[in-house]
C-alpha cells in the first residue's frame, strides 16, 4: 500500500494550505496556483489534499462520475439511459485528484478511440481521458508553466464551458468536465500565459523556510516518513481525521456564511484601488472569505478575513506597472494597509 504524506504534518506554508483548503471547501473559487522553489512542499500538499476530501454521490456505472442530482450536466450515456426510462442508481466514490503529466498526449487528456475494442470486436467505443477522470474533482498540473500551448488551449476551452467535446476517429460525444485546476511550478523556469493565469482563483508563492527550527522539523518529519511511512501516517491519523471533519463541516456550512455589505464594499474598494480587470477579483474574494469563515466555524465573514485572502486572490490579477517593480503581493499588501488606515 502506497502511503501519502499527511496534510496536517506539513510544517509552515500557511498561505498555501489555506488556499488549498479554501478550494476544497468551495470549488467555485476557481483553482489554486502555487509558485515557488523546488523542494518547498508544493506537490506534497496537493497530493495530501485528497485524503481530506469527502466522498461524492455519483451515478453507478457511469464512467464520468456524473452527479445524480445534475440538471442537464450529464454525459451522453446518462442522458440516453434517462431517455430510455431507466432510473439512475446512486453510489459513492472518492473525490478524484488526477495528475496531468507534462508529456501527456492530447488523446490521453481528452480521450480517444478504444483500440482494444476496435481491433478485437470491431466496436467504435470511447476511452475516457484525464478530463473525464477529474470531473467533479481536482486536476493537478506540476510545472504548469511548462505545459505545451495546445494543452493550455484545451484546458482553457474546457474550463470555460465545463464540458469536454470530442470529435475524432469517427466519434462524436460530449461529457461534463468540471474540475478544480491546481498548478504548481518554479517561476524561474518560465511564466504562465495570461489567459491561463486568469483561470486560477487563488495564487500563492512558497519559499524555503528561513527559521532553523522549521527547517529542522521539516527534515525530521520527512525522514521519519521515508523510514516508516505506515507508522508516520498512523501517528498523524488523529490530526488528519480532525482536519477532514473540519473540511466536511465547512463544505456544508459555506453557502450560508454571511458577508456583510460593509465587507463587500471594502473588497470592491480594494479591487478598484488596484485596478483589477473585470469583477472576477471581487467574486473570488467573496467566495474565499466564505470558505475561510466556514473553516473557522463562524457565521459571518470579517474584514480580517478579507485582508487575509486578498494577496492570494488579487496578486496575480494586477497589471504590470513599469514604474513599480514591487512584487504583486506586496502591492496588494500596501493597498490593504492604506485601506485599513483610512
Amino acid at each position: 500500500m502506497r502511503h501519502v504524506y499527511p496534510f496536517s504534518a506539513i510544517v509552515g506554508q500557511d498561505e498555501m494550505k489555506t488556499a488549498l483548503l479554501a478550494a476544497a471547501v468551495d470549488p467555485t473559487i476557481g483553482g489554486v496556483l502555487i509558485l515557488g522553489e523546488r523542494g518547498t512542499g508544493k506537490s506534497t500538499a496537493v497530493r495530501a489534499l485528497a485524503a481530506l476530501l469527502p466522498d461524492l454521490s455519483v451515478v453507478a456505472d457511469c464512467r464520468y462520475g456524473c452527479d445524480p442530482q445534475a440538471n442537464g450536466a450529464r454525459c451522453d450515456e446518462c442522458h440516453a439511459r434517462l431517455a430510455r426510462g431507466e432510473r439512475l442508481r446512486r453510489t459513492s466514490a472518492p473525490i478524484p485528484v488526477v495528475d496531468l503529466p507534462l508529456g501527456a498526449t492530447e488523446d490521453r487528456v481528452v480521450g480517444a478511440l478504444d483500440l482494444e475494442k476496435a481491433l478485437a470486436r470491431g466496436e467504435r467505443a470511447f476511452e475516457p481521458g484525464l478530463l473525464a477522470r477529474a470531473h467533479r474533482g481536482f486536476l493537478y498540473v506540476d510545472e504548469v508553466n511548462l505545459l505545451e500551448d495546445h494543452l493550455v488551449d484545451l484546458l482553457l476551452d474546457v474550463a470555460a464551458t465545463g464540458e469536454n467535446v470530442v470529435e475524432r476517429d469517427g466519434l462524436s460525444l460530449r461529457h461534463p468536465a468540471r474540475f478544480v485546476l491546481v498548478g504548481s511550478g518554479n517561476p524561474e523556469e518560465g511564466e504562465l500565459r495570461p489567459q491561463l493565469l486568469d483561470r486560477f482563483g487563488l495564487a500563492v508563492s512558497v519559499a524555503t523556510p528561513e527559521t532553523l527550527s522549521d527547517r529542522v522539523e521539516i527534515v525530521r518529519r520527512r525522514d521519519q516518513f521515508d523510514r516508516d511511512a505506515a507508522a508516520f501516517v498512523e501517528r498523524w491519523a488523529r490530526e488528519e481525521a480532525s482536519l477532514r471533519r473540519r473540511v466536511q463541516r465547512a463544505r456544508s456550512r459555506a453557502p450560508s456564511i454571511d458577508v456583510p455589505d460593509a465587507v463587500m464594499h471594502r473588497a470592491a474598494q480594494l479591487c478598484a484601488k488596484l485596478r483589477t480587470d473585470g469583477l472576477r477579483g471581487e467574486l473570488t474574494l467573496l467566495r474565499a472569505m466564505r470558505a475561510v469563515a466556514a473553516l473557522e466555524g463562524v457565521a459571518v465573514a470579517t474584514p480580517e478575513m478579507l485582508w487575509r485572502v486578498a494577496p492570494m486572490a488579487l496578486g496575480h490579477r494586477l497589471r504590470r506597472d513599469p514604474l513599480d517593480e514591487t512584487r504583486a503581493t506586496a502591492r496588494v499588501e500596501r493597498a490593504v494597509a492604506e485601506l485599513q488606515g483610512a
